[in-house]
C-alpha cells in the first residue's frame, strides 16, 4: 500500500511558510486521537480557560518534561466532527519565523504524533466525507492560485460547482442503466424499451460531457499561466517594453544592441489571467558565444511561448531581419509590436503597417515612454477571446485528471451508441454504461483507485 494510504495515527506539520524574519504567526497543525492529549501535555493556559471546541486558548507551550519555556501563543480546539478532517485537530498559533515553530513541530513528534505526508490532513478530510474529490483539488488550486480569477474559479470548485454536474450525469447513467437492466431481469412483465428515449438521453449526457471538456483549456490558463515570449532584432526596444509593461526595471536596457544576453522573466496579471513574459535576446547572427547562446534561447523560448509579441522598429522600419524572425515565429499566436513610434509621424507610421505581412493583430507603442501598453493589453485579451490560446468566461474549470475521465466517459457513451445502433443484445449496452458510470465516479472519489489518490495528494504540500 503507498505510503499516502497509512492514514492511522495522529499527525502533525507546519501548516504555514517557514521563512526567516519574516511572518507574524506560524501554525503547526495536529489532526488524530491524540490531538487533544498532546496539546494539553504542551499547552498550559493560564486562569480558568474552558478547554472545548471551537475556542481559542491564549498561554505558554513550555517542554513536558524540563517545563522549559518554548514559546508564546495560541491554541485553537476543533473537536471531531467539527473540524477540517472530521477527526480531533488541535492548532498552536506560534510566534513567525523558522525557531519556535521547529521547536513546537518537535515536541508534537516526540509526544507521540508522526510527521504528515504531503496532502494528508486534505487526504484525510476526503476519506472521512468531508470533501469529494473535486473539492480537495480545488483547495490545491486555491493555494497555487497566481491571479484573482484562477482563485475564484478554484472557490468555485470548492463550493461543489463542478461536482453537482458530474453527480447529475452519473445519476442519469445510473437511471438508463436500471432501465436496461430491469428490462434482463423482468423482460415479460415490463413493456418493452424505448430505444429512442436511450438514445436521446445519451446524447444528452455525452453533449453536456462535451461543454465540461470545453473548460480544460481555461483550467490549464489560469492555473500555468499564459506564457508571452517578447521576440525580434537586437534594439528593437524589447527590454523597455518589459520593464514599462511590469513597471520595474528587470531588463538592462541601453542603446547598444545585444544587450541582452539571456531571457529575461516577470510575472504579470492581464484581465484576471497570470502572464509570465519572456524577455528575449535579440534574434541575429553573431560571432560572439555568449550571445549566441542568448539567440539560441530567444528561438526556443519563441517556440515554447503561448504567445508571442514580435517587436520591431517603427523608426527603422520592416527589415530582411525582421523578415527572417517573422518567418520564423509566425506558426504562433502573434501579436506585431511596432515600438518607438514616437520617434516617427503618423504618416510614415500608417505606410509601415500597411507594409507588414498578413498579421491579425497589430499595435503601436512608445515603451521608452510608457505608451501603449493599454493596448497591448488589450489585445493580448482578445486573442485570448478568440480562441487562439483558449479562455472562456466562466466559472468553473477542469484539469487534465478530470479531463482525462470524462473523455473516457464519452468515449464509453459513444460505444454504448454503436451497440444500439448495430442491434446487439442488451446485456452488452451496460458494459461500456458501467465503464461510463465508473469513470465519471472517478471524478468525485465515488470510484477510485490507491494510485489516483497517491497522485493527486502527492502534489499538495506537506500541512495542507
Amino acid at each position: 500500500m503507498s505510503e499516502i494510504f497509512a492514514t492511522t495515527g495522529t499527525i502533525a506539520a507546519i501548516a504555514t511558510a517557514v521563512v526567516p524574519q519574516q511572518g507574524s504567526v506560524s501554525i503547526v497543525r495536529v489532526s488524530g486521537s491524540q490531538a487533544m492529549a498532546i496539546a494539553q501535555s504542551l499547552f498550559h493556559a493560564p486562569g480558568k480557560q474552558v478547554w472545548e471546541s471551537h475556542r481559542i486558548l491564549y498561554g505558554y507551550i513550555r517542554h513536558p518534561q524540563t517545563r522549559e519555556l518554548v514559546d508564546e501563543s495560541l491554541l485553537l480546539i476543533m473537536k471531531a466532527p467539527r473540524s477540517y478532517t472530521r477527526e480531533d485537530v488541535v492548532e498552536f498559533h506560534c510566534h513567525g519565523g523558522i525557531i519556535a515553530v521547529q521547536q513546537v513541530l518537535q515536541l508534537c513528534l516526540e509526544q507521540g504524533a508522526r510527521l504528515a505526508q504531503p496532502g494528508e490532513f486534505t487526504l484525510r478530510a476526503f476519506l472521512n466525507g468531508r470533501l469529494d474529490l473535486t473539492q480537495a483539488e480545488s483547495i490545491a488550486d486555491l493555494v497555487g492560485a497566481k491571479s484573482p480569477q484562477a482563485a475564484q474559479t478554484a472557490l468555485a470548485g470548492l463550493q461543489g460547482k463542478l461536482a453537482h454536474p458530474i453527480r447529475q450525469l452519473r445519476s442519469n447513467c445510473l437511471d438508463i442503466l436500471a432501465e436496461i437492466e430491469a428490462r434482463i431481469d423482468f423482460e415479460e412483465d415490463l413493456p418493452p424499451l424505448d430505444d429512442n428515449a436511450i438514445i436521446s438521453g445519451i446524447e444528452n449526457i455525452a453533449a453536456e460531457i462535451t461543454q465540461l471538456l470545453a473548460t480544460k483549456d481555461k483550467g490549464e490558463l489560469l492555473r500555468t499561466g499564459l506564457k508571452v515570449a517578447i521576440v525580434g532584432r537586437p534594439n528593437v526596444g524589447k527590454s523597455s517594453l518589459l520593464n514599462a509593461w511590469s513597471r520595474s526595471d528587470r531588463a538592462i536596457v541601453t542603446d547598444l544592441p545585444g544587450t541582452t544576453r539571456d531571457v529575461v522573466e516577470s510575472q504579470l496579471v492581464v484581465g484576471g489571467i497570470p502572464v509570465q513574459v519572456l524577455d528575449t535576446a535579440g534574434i541575429r547572427e553573431t560571432a560572439d558565444q555568449v550571445e549566441k547562446i542568448g539567440v539560441e534561447r530567444s528561438r526556443r523560448a519563441a517556440s515554447a511561448a503561448d504567445l508571442v509579441l514580435f517587436t520591431i522598429d517603427a523608426a527603422v522600419g520592416w527589415t530582411e531581419g525582421d523578415q527572417e524572425i517573422y518567418e520564423q515565429v509566425q506558426h504562433r499566436p502573434l501579436i506585431l509590436v511596432i515600438n518607438k513610434i514616437d520617434l516617427v509621424n503618423k504618416a510614415e507610421s500608417k505606410l509601415l503597417q500597411s507594409k507588414i505581412p498578413n498579421l491579425d493583430s497589430q499595435i503601436l507603442t512608445a515603451a521608452s515612454q510608457n505608451q501603449g501598453i493599454d493596448d497591448l493589453e488589450t489585445a493580448i485579451l482578445e486573442v485570448v477571446q478568440q480562441g487562439k490560446v483558449q479562455a472562456a468566461d466562466m466559472d468553473l474549470a477542469i484539469n487534465q485528471r478530470q479531463a482525462a475521465a470524462l473523455t473516457k466517459a464519452k468515449i464509453s457513451l459513444e460505444q454504448v451508441q454503436a451497440t444500439i445502433t448495430q442491434q446487439l443484445p442488451l446485456d452488452f449496452w451496460t458494459i461500456d454504461l458501467r465503464g461510463a458510470i465508473q469513470a465519471l465516479g472517478e471524478i468525485t472519489g465515488e470510484e477510485v483507485t490507491e494510485s489516483v489518490l497517491d497522485r493527486i495528494f502527492s502534489r499538495f504540500c506537506i500541512g495542507k
